[in-house]
């Protein structure tokens, strides 16, 4: 017996130092993660500062050049609203005052630190009233990673880059929310925000419906006595505000801009105008705000106040006459809701309201007329969606820390010890969510496109390098562009033929491709995804650093441009795409790694021997069809199949073969074993395969995974104590 207690307390101890250990490097990891994202916010800080301070001085902080300039507002006797420059409250007009004697140059660089400065204390404050229960690794990010994410956004760079107010206010409210505890202080500081921007006063409301009626009362006494302190210092200023523009309608940029992404704005886009616009818009932002509020009052009882404020912000921006660019970061914070039941669909909500608030809407959907109204009103239709449509899951639903758990593939026996190279690289057996897939190939896409296009050099450079390629085919005796060039112009149809497969298969086949493995064979579509991607990013630098004319650019050669006709290198014309595209990107020739990317997907995926063939003839056309039409050297079509190759590779590398394990060796698990494949059962670098593809999502039954212990499930809390009092 004393022996058997002996071991046990050995093994005990064993399995402490082992705790304590993982528990360590667990620790270190996070401290390491946590050290990198500091410093990310760092450089973002200095970023902002530099993109700021070096533009020239009448390029930035417009509109506080405009308000406190030597020519500003604030200087110039008479009505704030003359020539609708100013666009904030009286109240907003009195507290800057003051800074009309600053020096112009000092002010606007302690202008820019203090902007900086709210942004940073406004995300410390986002992060600590994350709704519990938060686990450690959340609670140590959570701080950088918020103010990274406001730092990137759209509006606080708007903010930055005209000098405006519009970072206080949010932050006002945020600390009347999670900060003050004391009823009038807190109901204070949502008066003084509504007191620069008026409809704010919706958080009175939401006040008021939670339970906090003396905050409520506070906030709404706080707004009024600021308004009526205005309209006693100004009251012919007050006047043509509250009175004469409706609360400030219409001051500013024209209320149809684009800049407007309030339900007003987007009326008036749509071509309505008149008392049946105001009549329409009334009775949506009444719609809006009872919806919103309802909701917003049901996630703060629930425990979610951030989740509510962000709401309540969703329908400020919504219902507002005019909601600026610089003035939507409420919809940013909407990023807290959970939607999903499934670990995999998570991601989804976060992703879209980041990029909707990071990206243009240009780069978010394609240049196609029906996609107008939606890509000018991207950022008010997030703004909705939190308000009126997200499904956010309640905290009492078991899903709410116990997600579906996302399915990964088993993998076999890799041929190196060392595939995969990453531990966290797995392969999923479900399909993608088809939002989130989309908006990451146009992002992509769209960013290569941005590179590419920036990737420019001076035409002798690119000369000079496809004198050198032209060099080398000689001495390999492959220099065959000019006599395919010149054949090709005398045949009308073979012309015709190839001008046309030049311009329009190089995007046809590989969307195509996608597509139908995205909705017959999602496991191999992650994984062909991936190569392209990879292939993609490797040619990005190839444009970068080897800028090469293409034959048709190439002066005293004699090459024929059938697809543009004759050009003036000087000044080419492409119509449409001359701004827009790189002329010097030709090493290496995407239109063939492409192709051949396409050619041997088909190849090892097609299920018929005659789709393998035809898949085989696309990278052979298009060959033909880039040096027919003298778009490319023969040598490019070889760095296209060069970054291919390694688009492939990496994959490969990454995440593993692309088989699974059989079902009988799922059975009796010898597949993926430690001993074949120097990797544990479950560990990363599963690879997914047609043979045993899986049920796709949505054949998952709807259910968190079974687990030892039970969903953990909190309970009520009064919305007093919910909201920090």
């Amino acid at each position: 017996m004393e022996r058997w207690e002996g071991r046990r307390s050995v093994v005990n101890a064993d399995h402490s130092v082992r705790g304590d250990a993982v528990a360590d490097a667990g620790a270190a990891g996070n401290g390491l993660t946590r050290a990198l994202l500091w410093l990310i916010v760092a450089a973002l800080a200095v970023r902002q500062v530099a993109v700021v301070l070096r533009q020239p001085p009448d390029e930035r902080l417009l509109d506080l050049e405009t308000w406190i300039g030597e020519s500003g507002v604030l200087h110039v006797s008479g009505s704030l609203y003359d020539g609708g420059r100013f666009t904030g409250t009286p109240f907003a007009g009195l507290v800057l005052k003051p800074l009309a004697a600053s020096a112009q140059q000092t002010l606007g660089v302690a202008w820019t630190f203090g902007s900086l400065l709210l942004v940073v204390v406004l995300g410390l404050v986002a992060a600590r009233a994350l709704p519990s229960p938060v686990g450690r690794r959340t609670a140590l990010l959570a701080a950088p990673v918020a103010i990274s994410l406001f730092m990137l956004s759209l509006p606080v760079r708007n903010a930055l880059h005209l000098g405006q107010t519009s970072i206080l206010p949010v932050l006002l409210v945020l600390l009347a929310w999670f900060v003050v505890r004391e009823h009038r202080a807190a109901g204070v500081l949502v008066g003084i925000a509504a007191a620069f921007q008026p409809v704010l006063l919706l958080f009175a409301v939401l006040l008021w419906l939670t339970g906090r009626r003396q905050a409520s009362v506070s906030a709404g006494a706080a707004f009024a006595l600021a308004t009526a302190a205005a309209w006693a210092a100004v009251p012919k200023d007050s006047w043509t505000y509250w009175v004469h523009h409706l609360a400030g309608a219409g001051l500013g940029e024209r209320p149809d801009s684009l800049a407007n992404q309030s339900l007003h704005g987007a009326l008036l886009r749509l071509g309505l105008e008149g008392p049946l616009e105001i009549a329409l818009f009334l009775a949506i932002a009444t719609a809006v705000a009872i919806v919103g509020l309802r909701r917003a009052v049901r996630y703060a009882r629930d425990g979610q106040v951030l989740l509510a404020v962000a709401v309540t912000g969703c329908v400020v921006v919504a219902v507002s006459p005019t909601a600026w660019q610089h003035q939507l970061l409420w919809v940013l914070l909407a990023v807290v809701g959970r939607v999903g039941k499934r670990a995999s669909d998570r991601l989804v909500w976060p992703s879209v309201v980041v990029l909707a608030v990071t990206l243009p809407g240009t780069m978010l959907l394609p240049n196609i007329t029906t996609l107008y109204p939606v890509r000018d009103n991207i950022l008010l239709l997030a703004a909705l969606g939190a308000a009126c449509l997200a499904p956010f899951l309640p905290r009492t639903s078991p899903y709410w820390q116990h997600p579906v758990p996302t399915d990964y593939a088993k993998p076999v026996a890799a041929r190196w010890r060392r595939v995969p190279l990453l531990p966290f690289w797995r392969r999923v057996r479900t399909r993608p969510n088809l939002l989130l897939e989309l908006l990451l190939i146009r992002v992509v896409y769209d960013a290569y496109a941005q590179v590419r296009l920036a990737a420019r050099a001076g035409r002798p450079l690119a000369e000079e390098h496809g004198r050198q390629i032209h060099a080398i085919e000689q001495w390999l005796h492959i220099d065959i562009e000019h006599w395919v060039n010149h054949t090709v112009v005398t045949i009308d149809w073979l012309r015709e033929f190839f001008d046309y497969y030049y311009l329009t298969f190089h995007f046809i086949v590989p969307l195509t491709i996608l597509g139908v493995l995205y909705a017959r064979r999602p496991a191999d579509y992650r994984w062909v995804r991936s190569s392209i991607g990879f292939a993609t990013l490797l040619a990005l630098v190839g444009f970068w650093l080897y800028p090469l004319a293409p034959p048709r650019l190439m002066p005293g050669l004699g090459f024929i441009d059938t697809v543009h006709g004759v050009q003036d290198f000087a000044k080419p014309d492409y119509g449409t795409l001359t701004t827009v595209t790189n002329q010097y990107a030709a090493m290496p020739s995407l239109h063939f790694g492409w192709s051949l990317w396409c050619g041997v997907v088909i190849v090892m995926l097609a299920p018929k021997l005659w789709m393998k063939a035809l898949g085989l003839l696309h990278p052979l056309f298009t060959i033909a069809a880039i040096v027919a039409t003298a778009n490319h050297w023969v040598l490019d079509a070889a760095g296209g199949a060069l970054v291919v190759s390694l688009g492939f590779g990496l994959t490969y590398l990454l995440s593993g073969p692309r088989r699974l394990a059989t079902d009988g060796e799922r059975a009796t698990g010898t597949a993926g074993g430690p001993g074949e494949s120097g990797q544990k059962d479950g560990e990363p670098g599963a690879a997914d395969s047609v043979e045993t593809e899986p049920a796709s999502a949505e054949a998952a039954p709807d259910r968190p995974a079974a687990s030892t212990e039970p969903a953990l499930v909190p309970e009520r809390e009064p919305a007093e104590k919910l909201a920090g009092t």
